[in-house]
């Protein structure tokens, strides 16, 4: 049975407020996860993460599943925490998830997506309780989750 903890081991940027860091599965995948800055508010941060193989042929940030889900978003709340260790001044931190193509096709206009999200986001829902407390509000919008510091 796997460890609830387990995680892969963490690239940290070699300096250590930069904002990408990378991880590689026991399946061979490699992951990229990405800090972006807002133009408009340099303490608001947009976290995209996926899989950077070149044999997904430049798709960025493709998602797959080959049983390591948990492991891989064990590890990505780490790198978050991480990074917030990092910024103690950014104050809100955005989550896009991204459609799979078979969800764009069947669910972006249907009311159960505007309800509860695609399945990135209800995974979101799962995992951002163990990177943000109580000092956080998380608020989700369609397929956005959005956590801002209450002050």
């Amino acid at each position: 049975m796997l460890e609830s903890n387990a995680i892969f081991n963490i690239e940290f940027p070699p300096i250590r407020s930069a904002g990408v860091y990378y991880f590689n599965t026991t399946s061979g995948l490699r992951y990229e996860v990405r800090f972006g800055r807002r133009q408009d508010n340099i303490l608001h941060s947009t976290i995209v993460f996926g899989v950077i193989n070149e044999e997904f042929e430049g798709e960025e940030y493709v998602t797959t599943n080959r049983g390591e889900v948990y492991k891989v978003m064990n590890t990505i709340v780490e790198i978050v925490k991480d990074f917030i260790q990092q910024h103690l001044k950014v104050n809100i931190y955005e989550f896009n998830a991204i459609d799979r193509d078979d969800e764009e096709n069947h669910f972006n206009n249907s009311f159960r997506n505007k309800i509860k999200g695609n399945s990135r986001l209800t995974l979101y829902k799962r995992y951002l309780p163990k990177i943000f407390n109580n000092e956080w509000e998380v608020d989700f919008e369609l397929n956005n989750a959005i956590v801002k510091k209450i002050k």
